[in-house]
């Protein structure tokens, strides 16, 4: 048993450490976890600010740069095979203890963020069934978001097996409404023509086609979200192979999925019909083609995809937490393990935040897109960190510091030829030159609004550092810092002066 394992379980944690998730399991996860809401509202989401042929060159950065991306985390997981919990790990032992609480704080505020998102478009769509919950009772909506919100977290502080049960579940089940809209798209709604017809979107009044790839690059990073699932899951994998081989078969089947929907979707309805259609724009499109029964299974699909991207999310939101808690990052209490192997404090801290995000959204009046927009910049955090990292490992062979030698922190891993070192590189620059392309892709606004979200963070790690006696910052974390107080500062000041609104 590692080191790590040792620390984690204990008398009561062993059911936590114990690696029985199967690749089946992980394959789910990342499937449950990225196959969200964002596939459902992905027609519209693009058609408001491109056309087909930007679509699809989106598409290919895109699928090129997210493929790097999850290659970053299937090499980091062959090449670090001691590190658990990837996302988390990798970042801090190439970058510092810092810029590795930094990544799991801005994924995990991603993940918050995310939930609230899920939450508020699956009541919306309930909306067109149940008057109760529509746009016209926005109280209703934010107090059954809540309800479901603590519901869930009553499923998963059961533990994970029993929450694993469930996405995978709901994951094939939501899968099946997805195959149904390429399938019926493709052989009675697609027309060539209409695809076709304003290709380069001249009349949308959505700017150049440079402008146009720019404006999607959020939206495709959003549906990508969770293709690191299984390395977050890494400790309790069956094997180190299982993780790999979960993250590429994810990636794969998830990107056939979205470009196959986006596609189709343009040659049914044209570029300024999509973009006047309203979150749930695939019911929309299938509604076009088949009738009211479509978009009436689409909206099905639709809930179970958020109920069980809801529940993964939730698990997900947890597991940052209970790490950096554990390694001494932040106080060691938020990691403590109840008796089922569920980092229970960690998931309770987590709903509470959701909740108090739920009202300031709900106060705000902050609609889906913007959620997405802010939760999208708070996932590239840990992207960019564990990218960099690959690239240092391949033109130095270490990171930046190493603060915890000798234990399952320290920079050793097996032995790499030449020529798999050049791969990696390619892979981890690929991966840097996309996630700081992201940024820039990104409306500068939510950018501050990530950095004024991650800067509390500052104050339980600093607070745990100083009472621990240890090394608060090296010297990379400290230009972090500033960058980080720079532009959350400017946040902060555009929304004083009226400049900046959620």
């Amino acid at each position: 048993m590692s080191e790590y394992s040792n620390r984690f379980c204990g008398s009561q944690g062993a059911a936590a450490t114990s690696r029985t998730v199967s690749i089946r399991t992980l394959i789910a996860l990342i499937i449950g976890s990225t196959v969200g809401a964002g596939i459902f509202s992905i027609p519209q989401n693009i058609g408001s600010v491109a056309g087909p042929g930007a679509m699809l060159i989106g598409w290919l950065i895109a699928g090129v740069g997210m493929l790097s991306i999850a290659f970053v985390f299937h090499v980091l997981a062959r090449r670090k095979p001691h590190l658990d919990s990837g996302v988390y790990a990798y970042a801090r032992v190439g970058l510092g203890d810092y810029v590795g609480f930094s990544s799991a704080w801005g994924y995990w505020l991603g993940s918050v963020i995310a939930q609230v998102g899920y939450a508020t478009l699956f009541f919306s769509t309930l909306g067109h069934y149940v008057p109760l919950f529509s746009q016209d009772h926005p109280f209703v909506s934010a107090l059954a978001v809540s309800a479901l919100t603590w519901l869930v977290f009553g499923v998963v502080s059961r533990g994970i097996s029993q929450a694993a049960f469930l996405t995978t579940v709901t994951t094939v089940a939501k899968i099946l409404p997805l195959l149904c809209f390429i399938i019926l798209v493709a052989f009675l709604g697609f027309s060539w023509e209409k695809f076709t017809v304003d290709l380069w979107a001249r009349d949308g009044g959505v700017g150049s086609i440079f402008d146009q790839v720019r404006g999607i690059m959020v939206y495709t990073v959003w549906v990508f979200i969770g293709i690191e699932g299984a390395s977050v899951y890494s400790r309790q994998a069956r094997s180190r192979s299982d993780v790999s081989r979960a993250t590429v078969i994810g990636f794969v089947a998830v990107l056939l999925l979205l470009v196959s929907i986006s596609s189709l979707s343009f040659g049914v309805l044209t570029q300024q019909e999509l973009a006047a259609l309203p979150d749930n724009s695939m019911a929309s499109v299938l509604e076009a083609v088949v009738g009211p029964w479509g978009a009436a299974l689409i909206s099905l699909g639709l809930c179970l995809s958020v109920l069980g991207a809801y529940v993964s999310w939730q698990m997900l939101c947890a597991e940052p937490l209970a790490l950096m808690a554990m390694d001494g990052l932040i106080p060691s209490k938020i990691g403590a393990i109840n008796s089922r192997g569920a980092a229970w404090m960690a998931q309770l801290i987590s709903t509470i935040v959701i909740q108090i995000f739920i009202i300031i959204f709900f106060l705000n009046e902050t609609t889906y897109v913007s959620m997405v927009q802010l939760a999208t910049n708070l996932y590239l955090v840990p992207y960019l960190f564990s990218a960099f990292y690959l690239v240092m490992l391949a033109t130095r062979g270490k990171g930046i510091t190493h603060p915890h030698a000798g234990t399952r922190f320290d920079d050793s891993g097996p032995e790499i030829s030449r020529r798999e070192n050049r791969k990696h590189l390619i892979v981890g620059l690929v991966a840097t030159v996309y996630s700081v392309w992201l940024f820039y892709a990104a409306e500068p606004q939510f950018v501050l609004f990530g950095a004024m979200a991650m800067l509390p963070g500052l104050i339980p790690y600093v607070w745990t550092r100083l009472y621990r006696g240890e090394r608060v910052f090296n010297r990379f974390e400290i230009g972090v810092v500033v960058v980080l107080v720079v532009a959350a500062s400017a946040g902060v000041i555009g929304l004083v002066n009226g400049s900046l609104s959620l």
